[in-house]
């Protein structure tokens, strides 16, 4: 057996960091079999209380599982996932955001950066990254999701952007990314809008590589029953892989209820695609996926840090306002008062503790309701 003494290009020495999982997982051949000496790299954002969001310690760890991924010469793919059923990811930890980044924009230009690293990490990693969407992608999920090689989804996932409607832009990949992905007035829309998509809509619209049945009833797989996914149209619109409404979302509810969420077929999915990754040249695989990556790093790196500087100073104002809302607010609101900030702005309101408080008001108001 052929034995080499390997040069170590680690920049640390491999260290757990809590709410980063850095696991080597089995490669599997189409029959289930475990290929011998060589594995999958999966890391997973464990923060499943808070839907996976990710803190700062969280980004430092997927920096390093990544760095550590790419130095490892029996590791055919990184797959990059969350814990649970519920999220992927939901983005930054709302909570550290609005107690203790808000009102501090040099400590979330830093935290930006760090943020950057992490998407940069995903974009230049030596190994093919797979998102393996297990649930909610939003925010800034949806931009690390995007920034990885390819997206398997489980049908009950719900993808988009939250940047606008609470407080800050899509400005950590999505404004870079989403256009390359679905073309530029479906991504405006998305953007601007922060309306959610299903898994179906998503996969229709270009952004994932497949998805797959989660929802068991009676023992068997269903699809998701909260969307269409006939193709039929309605006043001249597709309407396949659209939310359902009313009666309709009534009857799924139901349905859900009987289930059970299984990712069985999730994984199985991901391992398929791992294992074709794994069955060609891996010089020749590097190169064109490096190659395809160009399209995203050219915007990503064109924007990158004119973006974190501008993310850092809206902490100030739009973000200090719109993530306490979200963080100190009730499930029925989580939103700042945008219409009552658009009118003393036009009066001629300076941005103070005392706009911000009024316009949180209405969110303070909701959470004594609970």
């Amino acid at each position: 057996m052929l034995t080499t003494m390997f040069k170590d290009h680690d920049l640390t020495a491999p260290a757990a960091i809590p709410g980063a999982r850095y696991e080597e997982v089995p490669l599997r051949d189409p029959a289930g079999a475990e290929v011998r000496g060589l594995h999958v790299v999966r890391i997973t954002l464990d923060n499943p209380d808070q839907l996976n969001s990710y803190t700062t310690e969280m980004v430092k760890g997927v920096i390093l599982g990544l760095r550590r991924a790419s130095n490892d010469r029996a590791a055919v793919a990184v797959v990059f996932t969350g814990s649970g059923t519920r999220a992927f990811c939901t983005g930054g930890n709302t909570k550290e955001y609005a107690e203790y980044y808000a009102g501090r924009p040099e400590e979330y230009r830093q935290y930006m950066r760090l943020f950057n690293d992490m998407v940069s990490a995903i974009l230049m990693c030596d190994k093919p990254v797979v998102c393996r969407v297990n649930g909610l992608r939003v925010a800034g999920g949806q931009e690390i999701g995007m920034a990885c090689d390819f997206s398997v989804a489980q049908d009950m996932a719900v993808f988009g952007q939250a940047g606008p409607r609470h407080g800050s832009a899509p400005d950590g990949g999505s404004t870079d990314f989403l256009p390359l992905f679905v073309g530029i007035e479906v991504a405006m829309e998305s953007c601007t809008l922060c309306e959610h998509w299903s898994a179906y809509k998503a996969h229709r619209l270009g952004l994932l590589t497949a998805v797959v049945p989660a929802l068991k009833v009676d023992g068997r797989f269903v699809p998701n029953p909260f969307v269409i996914t006939d193709r039929w149209l309605d006043e001249g619109r597709i309407v396949y892989g659209e939310m359902k409404s009313g009666v309709a979302r009534d009857e799924a509810k139901a349905l859900l209820a009987r289930g059970e969420v299984d990712l069985s077929r999730l994984d199985a999915e991901v391992d398929r695609l791992v294992y074709k990754l794994a069955d060609t040249f891996p010089g020749c695989l590097a190169k064109t996926i490096e190659s395809v990556r160009k399209h995203k790093l050219e915007h990503w790196d064109r924007n990158k840090e004119t973006n974190r500087a501008w993310l850092g100073l809206n902490m100030m104002t739009e973000a200090r306002a719109g993530f306490r809302a979200f963080n100190e607010g009730s499930k029925t609101c989580r939103e700042a008062d945008m219409l009552l900030l658009r009118r003393r702005l036009a009066e001629g309101a300076e941005w103070s503790d005392p706009l911000v408080e009024e316009i949180l008001a209405r969110a303070h108001q909701q959470d004594r309701r609970r």
